[in-house]
């Protein structure tokens, strides 16, 4: 019983390659959504995964289908461009950085759903909104391991000035250290990475699957390794229990996954070791007590 309903679901080569790919994504969201979090940046994230949708919007409107290479194009340049003039308008004016990406990620979500539906219907906003992991091809699935692979790599590189900067950026000013250029290539492997994940989980749902298991994993976990085997082990089982979900009940895949990652998210709020609720219950019970 178990077995039938847990593992051959993924006996069917489409839900396989959705499993592999959204597997993959786990992995290399995790490290850029930890990144997010420790940086306070988590809305900044949140503009730049629907900074891709006018790009990959114009790639379904050039190819007349979903072309996997316009599409990725699209929504990497689109990307890069809201980064771009989010930054330019920062430095620039009084603003601040987190409204002008905000701004410019309004508006760029609404040049995205009125080029799709010009050229669509209401399934293919679906699906671009909230993803669509059975349709993954062979094509698709090798973006989403070229993606994580070379954003896993990068990260790598640039570990250490990107950690020094969230926790001392003081210190990295003073020692001459170019620490908008690191700040700068982090932007673009998120960039990078949503784009890579926007056909499993759709550009809306992208960055639940990289912030939740993240914030999930502080709350368990108090050192960066630990927070990232957390974090990608709360990703994996919310990819594979999202899966199931949209398989048995034909709702979006990306909405799905989301929900359960939703579903750790407040488990780990009530029940983490690390300053969660019943923590902090029982250290006001110990003080009162």
């Amino acid at each position: 019983m178990i077995h039938h309903l847990l593992i051959s679901p993924f006996s069917d080569q489409q839900m396989l390659r959705a499993l592999v790919a959204c597997l993959a994504l786990s992995i290399g969201f995790a490290p850029i959504g930890i990144i997010l979090i420790m940086r306070r940046m988590s809305l900044i994230g949140d503009s730049l995964s629907h900074a891709i949708l006018p790009g990959t919007a114009l790639g379904y409107v050039s190819a007349g289908a979903m072309s996997v290479g316009l599409m990725t194009i699209g929504g990497i340049v689109t990307g890069l461009l809201v980064v771009f003039f989010s930054t330019l308008v920062t430095r620039n004016t009084s603003q601040k950085e987190d409204t002008s990406f905000a701004s410019f990620y309004v508006i760029s979500t609404a040049i995205g759903i009125i080029l799709i539906r010009l050229k669509g219907g209401d399934e293919e906003v679906v699906h671009m909104l909230f993803g669509d992991a059975e349709s993954i091809d062979n094509a698709t699935l090798f973006l989403v391991m070229a993606a994580a692979s070379f954003g896993l790599t990068v990260f790598a590189i640039i570990y250490r000035p990107l950690i020094i900067e969230c926790f001392d950026p003081v210190f990295m000013r003073v020692s001459g250290a170019r620490g908008g250029l690191y700040h700068h290539i982090f932007l673009g492997l998120a960039v990078i990475s949503l784009v890579a994940g926007f056909r499993a989980l759709g550009t809306l749902m992208a960055m639940g699957l990289m912030l939740l298991p993240a914030a999930s994993a502080r709350f368990w976990v108090n050192s960066i390794g630990k927070i990232l085997l957390v974090s990608i082990a709360i990703a994996a089982v919310s990819s594979v229990g999202g899966l199931l979900i949209s398989y048995y009940t034909h709702v979006p895949s990306g909405a799905a996954i989301v929900l359960v990652a939703g579903g750790f998210y407040l488990v780990s709020i009530a029940a983490g070791n690390n300053e969660g609720l019943r923590k902090k219950l029982l250290k006001s019970r110990r003080l009162h007590g």
